[in-house]
């Protein structure tokens, strides 16, 4: 049995990883945090809480962006391109140190009513973030540039960034593809 663990923030808990489980089905054992993995500071310091799932994994495959991204007060976003990008560099040498393979996803796009953030910051970045962990060998799933165009049926009109049903399931099938790999 193939041990899987999907780290991440709400692209994740309350997104695809409901159904990744049950698309890779029995042959996977899969383990994802009840907490949602917020910024990439958050992640980084909860990571010890899970070792004992991230030790000997086969695939581990996570998420943040969304919250780093996010001008709540109109000062700026949570964090810098370059602290972000340094956190999540930070997290992957602890990842590629205890699993056989760590896959990145990138931060979906948000609706153009979002008022935190807009898909030219989530781009940069994803750039930044693409750029940083293809060197240190971690794979890539590249969620924004698939919801892009599917926008209007895969992210929320309640709330403009997270996935409707659609999109959870399709982005699903997206993780669950690459995991098998």
């Amino acid at each position: 049995m193939k041990k899987v663990v999907l780290l991440g923030d709400s692209l994740r808990l309350i997104g695809y990883g409901k159904y990744v489980p049950e698309m890779l089905g029995e042959e996977y054992e899969v383990f994802q945090p009840e907490d949602n993995g917020r910024f990439a500071m958050y992640t980084f310091q909860q990571l010890g809480q899970y070792m004992n799932h991230i030790e000997g994994a086969d695939v581990v495959h996570w998420n943040n962006g969304n919250w780093d991204v996010d001008d709540l007060y109109g000062d700026g976003p949570l964090e810098s391109p370059e602290l972000y990008t340094a956190l999540l560099v930070r997290i992957a040498k602890v990842l590629k140190s205890k699993a056989r393979r760590v896959i990145f996803a990138t931060t979906i796009p948000v609706r153009p009513e979002y008022s935190y953030a807009d898909n030219k910051r989530i781009s940069e970045y994803n750039a930044c973030a693409v750029k940083a962990l293809t060197e240190l060998g971690v794979e890539i799933d590249d969620l924004y540039s698939f919801v892009l165009p599917n926008m209007e049926d895969y992210i929320r009109r309640d709330d403009f960034i997270h996935l409707t049903e659609e999109g959870a399931k399709a982005c699903a099938g997206v993780v669950a593809k690459l995991i098998r790999g």
